[in-house]
């Protein structure tokens, strides 16, 4: 009987995870992910699921985040009435999250169709919405780590530690289709933690397996001789830097789980004397909702005690209404606004960049992966104007990076993560990664002693796992084909040549001179309408 495995997102983007396993006769996705990144790679979110959902018999979610998660929704209002089987760490968390998400949605849509009404253009609905996340809830089925779960006919999954989130999985796979009875093993690792994390074990798994899929965000990066103790050293060292009387730490963060870390090693560096009191806010209403069910887990946390102390001090504030957000403005002394999004695609921390990449009395410090195309990446790499909520935007504010908060393992302790699963006997499919990670820890794995060589999927790709090794049966170039996925595409070169545009008119000296440029734009753009 055929064994075949498709590849509808995470292939070579680090984002919209969601592999589908299936036989003849029973489909399980693992994964559900919303695409982020470019604006072409999100547009993906709006499309039909290239599969039906109704034919999917059961879902696996490795983890909460809304890249692994945030199309469960979709996925249930199109017809999926199987149970979603996840870790109480993970279903807690989905349980904030995903309303979060379809209300942002909600409120991006509302803004665009005004914008498309005064334009002419059509209007678009939501992909989904808050009501229809808090529907998909009641098919969430829990599950405890290192038990194994009967998910569906012929499939078995066991749940281990990733070390990434808070109920954060790599799920193993057991799945009996042959005539023989031996059940082919599978381990899907979700997103693997690093070695050193504030709140998370080190991460775990199986041994012993036909097939392996390998997170790949860092497999380009080494971070040696990282520790807590360093990172803080870093931190304390880029706060200070940082501190002018007037002006402002930006911090675009992750809501769920880096948000929290960074709280403790502030607090643990101004009780220790090492930074001054500072007050610090928590400027995202699903931060403040996170942070009580870490609360609620803290006693299966490393560290769980610091963590409920930093959330309780007099230094922190959580902000929960707009108007709440908008009084942050009117702080006129040294403050530190840590919001979401991560990467800066959405929610309160545009509204802060606005107000203050002009001044050169702020910094913006990013502190996790900023996937290509994105606002963040755009930032990060220099940009010297951006557009943010349809106006220009000069940038003077300061750019650092820290990359030390990340909740992936870097391409040594990826590499260490998957020897520790050896023997892996019939294929290594590199995933949720840019070309150069996947390239990098494609090599590196190919320095082991008896492992496959590793594969790098394309987006929709299908292979057949029944026999000796993986082949490829399908691909689709249709919905993202390889020269967009994980790299910046025509929107952003478009927004970038409208600045570009706009800065020479203003530099052109005189009304001739800007005459000048205007035309020979329009000259251009004819010869390319008569082509």
């Amino acid at each position: 009987m055929s064994l075949r495995l498709r590849f509808h997102g995470a292939a070579r983007t680090v984002t919209g995870s969601c592999f589908v396993l299936e036989t003849d006769a029973v489909r399980v996705m693992i994964d559900c992910g919303m695409f982020q990144g470019s604006k072409e790679e999100r547009e993906l979110n709006y499309q039909h699921f290239p599969f039906r959902a109704a034919g999917i018999d059961a879902l696996c979610l490795t983890h909460a985040h809304i890249d692994h998660s945030g199309l469960v929704p979709k996925l249930v209002k199109a017809g999926f009435d199987g149970p979603i089987y996840a870790t109480a760490g993970t279903a807690d968390l989905a349980s904030i999250m995903l309303p979060d998400s379809g209300y942002i949605q909600e409120m991006e849509v509302d803004q665009l169709n005004r914008r498309n009404r005064r334009r002419g253009r059509e209007t678009v609905s939501a992909i989904y919405t808050e009501e229809d996340a808090i529907a998909s809830l009641t098919q969430f089925r829990p599950v405890a780590y290192g038990q194994w779960q009967d998910v569906a006919p012929g499939f078995r999954a066991r749940y281990w530690n990733a070390g990434h989130l808070l109920g954060s999985a790599s799920i193993e796979m057991e799945v009996t289709h042959g005539e023989d009875g031996k059940p082919t093993r599978l381990l899907f690792s979700g997103d693997v933690g690093p070695d050193h994390k504030l709140l998370q074990p080190d991460p775990d798994g199986p041994s012993d397996l036909d097939y392996v899929l390998l997170e790949s965000t860092y497999g380009d990066t080494d971070r040696a001789g990282t520790t807590i103790e360093h990172r803080r050293q870093i931190l304390r060292d880029e706060v200070r830097a940082a501190m002018h009387p007037s002006g402002v730490l930006l911090i675009p963060s992750f809501a769920v789980e880096r948000t929290q870390e960074l709280l403790v090693d502030l607090m643990e560096l101004m009780e220790a004397g090492e930074l001054p009191d500072i007050p610090i806010f928590i400027d995202s209403p699903l931060a403040s909702k996170a942070s009580a069910i870490f609360k609620r887990h803290a006693g299966d946390l490393r560290n769980g005690a610091d963590l409920v102390q930093a959330l309780e001090s007099r230094w922190v504030r959580f902000t929960e209404s707009v108007e709440q957000s908008k009084a942050i403005d009117r702080i006129h002394s040294f403050h530190i606004i840590i919001a979401a999004s991560g990467m800066c695609e959405a929610g309160r921390i545009r509204h802060h960049l606005k107000a203050w990449l002009w001044r050169d009395e702020a910094t913006v410090l990013f502190v996790g992966f900023q996937a290509q195309g994105t606002l963040g990446r755009i930032l990060q790499d220099g940009a010297s104007k951006v557009r943010i909520h349809g106006e220009d935007i000069k940038v003077r504010a300061r750019m650092r990076t820290l990359d030390l908060y990340s909740g992936h393992a870097d391409g040594p302790e990826l590499k260490a993560w998957f020897t520790e699963r050896l023997p892996v006997r019939r294929g290594v499919f590199l995933v949720h990664g840019e070309d150069a990670p996947l390239k990098a820890l494609q090599s590196s794995l190919g320095e082991l002693d008896h492992v496959p060589g590793a594969i790098i999927p394309e987006i929709d790709d299908v292979f057949e796992l029944a026999g000796d090794q993986a082949v490829r049966i399908e691909r689709h170039e249709e919905r993202l084909p390889p020269a967009s996925a994980g790299h910046r595409d025509w929107h952003n070169d478009y927004a970038e040549l409208l600045l570009e545009i706009n800065d020479a008119v203003e530099a052109a000296a005189g009304r001739n001179a800007k005459g000048v440029i205007i035309r020979r734009i329009r000259d251009a753009l004819r010869d390319r309408a008569r082509e």
